[in-house]
């Protein structure tokens, strides 16, 4: 039997034009799902989706809830083909969407815990100016002590954010911190750092201040029992329940994604195909990079999600993929 994993992607994917090709072959995602998310925010997210402009799209306030709301209207489209996961996981803000395909979440509370931690995380680079950096082609250990060697030369923060596969991971903090240690894994052997284009320093020890605030929004919300198993970013392990899944969302904003342990838990317990369920490509690539054997599949347009239907379905008709 085959066990499909979904993937849900976060901030870093979105593009103008996103989900764009979808309404127009599905027009009910308009009454199902934007109209509501527009009403729901107070802003057209819908039209910044679609028309940006690029730029008021990348403020992660509105970059969070659009990359949340063009993968569920992908998962909407997947399931309407029959297509079911065995086994979910979403990186960073992506768990948002797989709480909501477990059943954990509903998708307008979900969107409204997205909107208020795109607002938390923002106001913590506006007091404290941070910076991310990509690392490729160092290992964990080796960034690791940079990042403590550096961190205490700078006396700032720097830290791992990401460990998105085995030769890449993300490094997060203070802006000077971050810098010095991109550039010292450079001189280490790095084969290529890039300093990323974000909207504040996200997984880090800068955000413990915003934890106490977003908690009180996480508990005025109901969360259930996951219907799916669901891997959480912090832990590389289950989602335990309801207030499992409350907690890994509170620690998940100053905790590591730990995305490489996440795909080999997932590849462990017997999945077969990782699905990214989003605007983006770049989870099809770690999945690439960590476990090649297993196929990986995008549906970031309109084209690709129906490549990935007709080859998750037989012959077009529906199927529930289990883990055996």
């Amino acid at each position: 039997m085959s066990a499909i994993a979904f993937l849900f992607p976060g901030q870093g994917s979105q593009r103008v034009g996103m989900g764009r090709d979808l309404v127009a072959r599905h027009p009910e995602l308009l009454d199902r799902y934007y109209r509501p998310a527009d009403e729901l925010l107070g802003f057209p997210l819908s039209r910044l989706c679609w028309e940006g402009p690029a730029e008021e799209l990348r403020d992660t306030r509105v970059t969070q809830p659009a990359v949340f709301l063009t993968s569920l209207v992908t998962l909407e489209v997947m399931r309407s083909h029959g297509v079911e996961p065995a086994l979910v996981a979403g990186h960073s803000l992506g768990e948002y969407t797989a709480l909501v395909c477990a059943g954990v979440l509903d998708w307008r509370d979900a969107l409204r815990l997205v909107r208020r931690r795109g607002e938390l995380m923002a106001a913590v680079n506006e007091r404290t100016p941070g910076a991310m950096a990509a690392v490729i082609g160092l290992g964990a250990a080796a960034v690791e002590k940079l990042c403590a060697s550096t961190g205490a030369e700078q006396g700032g923060v720097v830290e791992v954010a990401n460990y998105n596969e085995p030769g890449q991971l993300v490094l997060s903090g203070t802006a000077a911190a971050v810098r010095a240690t991109a550039a010292a894994a450079k001189e280490a052997g790095a084969r290529k750092v890039v300093i990323l284009d974000v909207g504040a320093p996200f997984h880090c020890s800068l955000m413990r201040d915003v934890e106490a605030a977003f908690r009180a929004d996480l508990e005025a919300v109901p969360f259930h029992e996951p219907r799916i198993p669901v891997v959480a970013n912090v832990t590389a392990d289950y989602v335990r329940g309801a207030d499992g899944a409350v907690d890994g969302l509170r620690r998940q904003l100053a905790g590591s994604v730990r995305w490489t342990e996440t795909l080999e838990r997932l590849a462990a317990d017997g999945a077969t195909a990782f699905v990214e369920i989003g605007p983006g490509k770049v989870l099809t690539g770690f999945a690439r990079a960590t476990r090649p054997e297993i196929p990986q599949y995008a549906t970031r347009d309109a084209r690709q999600l129906g490549r990935a239907i007709k080859a998750l379905t037989d012959n077009g008709e529906r199927v529930s993929p289990v883990v055996d």
